[in-house]
């Protein structure tokens, strides 16, 4: 897609809380309306404010309501607003819209809209390089969750790890079960070990010469989750191939932070493995050791990924020193997503601060984010009476808590508060179109952590 300057076929316009309406059409210009006139080229969509996440919407709503057209080109006119977050959103929403996944499919899906004629005496030069690497980021995360597991294997990832890092010049170790096993990192290896597709744990570093920061971003990436022999029911199998959004999310940061040249150092770690079953396969009532030394009982393997994730963990603080935030991305919880919603992610950690600055950036990118607490009374939930801790709590209730809680443990106590959790089990992978994000893959985080890195 290409933004050019001039005129376009159609003219799109956005209303802004009904300030236009076409009553013999039924258009209020309401939030979500939308209204094509293709006799007289004109579109209308409708929002209740401005604001990053509505004006993104409403972009790309004008590309998915064109696609049954033979439009090429469409012509607008962008906020009048300095407003960068806004703008970013307006531009970045074109190419959200378009995005399909037609990878399987024989009858590939049409992209009739070309350009994106911008009719303004205003340079956009600068905020549309910048949109179109966040876009094109979030779509190469979607595209890579959308991929079935029997395609996207932990070598597979790896090897879209290695050409992320050759791209962009980063740094890239890759690491098999053989190191894993051989380096004390038990309890990610247990979860793999049953699979045929063994894992693979990834490192990548983005290092510019004078970085203000140093970030560490961690990923949950289980391939496909069968459940382990706690199996999963097939209802709840299927969509599993989600199950490694966390690891992808962090992929398409670092993708982009490199791309945008940040002066913020970034490492982006990623626990790739498949949970299955077999006769070797990790069972209930086995006692894993993490990295850390810690032992961990397993009451059900279907909560692997905080096992995966508590060693990445242990990697990540004994071999990237003196690192001043860490950040956790996962689809980890079920209850998560009862709790708060598909749309939204759950946060956890130690300091109020940080998250709260998550949460804000996030409604200034147009992604929600919500505080979950963690109080003293939950701790004694995960109680084990034969190892330190067990991997799923004594209480059905509180499970994104309670798992967060886990992953604590394997923070060491001068990280506590440079440690934030964040579950993407709701908004990582929705089985509709919701606002600019499609079926599927959302490539949900990425916006918002570009945003806070970039703010750093």
């Amino acid at each position: 897609m290409e933004f050019i300057k001039g005129k376009g076929e159609v003219k799109a316009e956005i209303v802004i809380d009904g300030a236009k309406k076409f009553e013999e059409y039924g258009f209020e210009g309401k939030d979500g309306e939308v209204l094509v006139l293709p006799e007289k080229k004109r579109i209308y969509v409708g929002i209740e404010s401005l604001n990053p996440e509505n004006i993104k919407t409403a972009t790309a709503t004008i590309i998915k309501s064109l696609k049954k057209y033979k439009f090429e080109s469409v012509e607008i006119t962008p906020p009048n607003t300095k407003n960068e977050d806004v703008l970013v959103a307006f531009f970045e929403g074109f190419m959200l819209g378009d995005y399909e996944f037609d990878k399987y499919k024989s009858k590939k899906a049409k992209h009739p809209v070309k350009k994106i004629a911008i009719y303004s005496k205003r340079d956009f030069e600068k905020i549309i390089k910048e949109a179109k690497v966040r876009a094109e980021a979030v779509n190469f995360v979607r595209d890579i969750i959308n991929s079935v597991p029997d395609e996207l294997t932990p070598a597979k990832l790896a090897s879209i790890a290695e050409d992320v890092a050759k791209t962009n010049k980063l740094e890239c170790n890759i690491y098999d079960e053989n190191y894993l096993f051989e380096n004390g990192y038990h309890a990610f290896y247990s979860v793999a070990k049953a699979s045929s597709n063994p894992p693979r744990l990834i490192h990548l570093a983005y290092k510019p010469e004078k970085a203000k920061r140093k970030i560490v971003l961690v990923g949950k990436g289980l391939c496909y989750d069968s459940g382990g022999l706690s199996l999963k029911p097939s209802d709840f199998m299927v969509t599993m191939k989600s199950d490694k959004s966390g690891a992808v999310t962090v992929l398409g940061i670092i993708k982009a932070i490199s791309e945008l040249c940040l002066n913020v150092e970034v490492h982006a770690i990623l626990g790739a493995a498949e949970n299955m079953i077999g006769g070797n396969a990790y069972k209930p009532d086995d006692v894993l050791k993490a990295k850390n030394g810690k032992t961990i009982e397993v009451r059900n393997t279907d909560a692997e990924g905080r096992l995966v994730l508590a060693d990445c963990l242990c990697y990540a603080q004994e071999n990237i020193k003196d690192f001043d935030e860490i950040y956790d991305f996962a689809t980890l919880t079920g209850a998560c997503v009862v709790g708060v919603g598909e749309y939204t992610c759950g946060v956890m950690g130690f300091e109020k601060e940080k998250i709260e600055s998550i949460i804000n950036t996030g409604e200034n990118t147009g992604e929600h984010f919500a505080y979950l607490p963690f109080n003293k009374y939950l701790p004694k939930l995960l109680k084990s009476e034969i190892a330190d801790i067990c991997n799923i709590a004594s209480s059905r209730y509180g499970g994104a808590l309670t798992a967060g809680l886990f992953l604590s443990e394997f923070i060491e106590d001068e990280n506590k508060e440079k440690w934030t959790h964040l579950d993407i089990a709701g908004p990582a992978f929705v089985e509709k179109a919701w606002g600019f994000n499609p079926h599927g893959a959302s490539g949900f985080g990425v916006d918002t952590f570009v945003t806070l890195l970039k703010s750093l």
